[in-house]
């Protein structure tokens, strides 16, 4: 009988020991799986929601609101605008227009891309099980500075007939010099912040 107990082939003890010492991480039953299925969301629109009650930032939460309707507004605009170019341009083949068109899609999804990358990777993140406040607060900070980096890199680039000067004299020399900065560094600002962004949710 000793011998028994001991050889696992006999299924006594040592062999039970094995049977119920080894659990099947492969089949996805459990409470784990069913608390991945109840903390999953789905797509795009579905992360905001998921984000803005999973997160205890209250700065990621107020961004996950701001951002999203901004994005929004901005995903609008963009969609109106190339309406307005497709029939302005809808007489002339293809070539030049069609590139202007891709131009200007391409265009629009980098303005908007930033302004949900925060919630998506906290939500991402979450889902995960690595919840972070720390994280969600400073990619909510980022997100924010994105959005003041839209308005910095307009400034900058804003045609000399829609420059207009503020009453204060403060506010009026930090103007000048950015309406004397060249055109194109008014895309520094959001370029800069979106790879901030980026190198915070990768490398945190």
């Amino acid at each position: 009988m000793a011998e028994d107990a001991a050889d696992p082939r006999s299924g006594g003890a040592t062999g039970d020991a094995i049977e119920t010492g080894v659990r099947s991480d492969g089949d996805g039953d459990g409470p784990d799986a069913d608390e991945d299925a109840n903390d999953a969301y789905d797509g795009l629109f579905g992360a905001f929601p998921y984000a803005f009650r999973s997160s205890d930032s209250v700065l990621f939460r107020t961004y996950v609101v701001v951002g999203g309707l901004a994005a929004l507004a901005t995903g609008l605009l963009f969609t109106l605008a190339l309406v307005v170019l497709i029939g302005e341009t809808i007489g002339g083949g293809g070539g030049q227009f069609s590139f202007v068109r891709a131009f200007f899609v391409f265009v629009g999804m980098l303005v908007v891309a930033p302004l949900i990358a925060p919630v998506l990777f906290v939500a991402r993140r979450i889902r995960r099980g690595h919840a972070d406040r720390r994280f969600a607060a400073v990619l909510a900070g980022l997100g924010y500075g994105f959005l003041g980096s839209l308005y910095l890199g307009a400034l900058i680039s804003a045609p000399a007939t829609q420059q207009t000067l503020p009453s204060n004299p403060l506010l009026s020399t930090v103007v000048a010099g950015l309406y004397a900065l060249p055109r194109l560094a008014g895309l520094a600002p959001p370029l800069v912040v979106a790879g901030a962004m980026a190198l915070v949710a990768r490398r945190w």
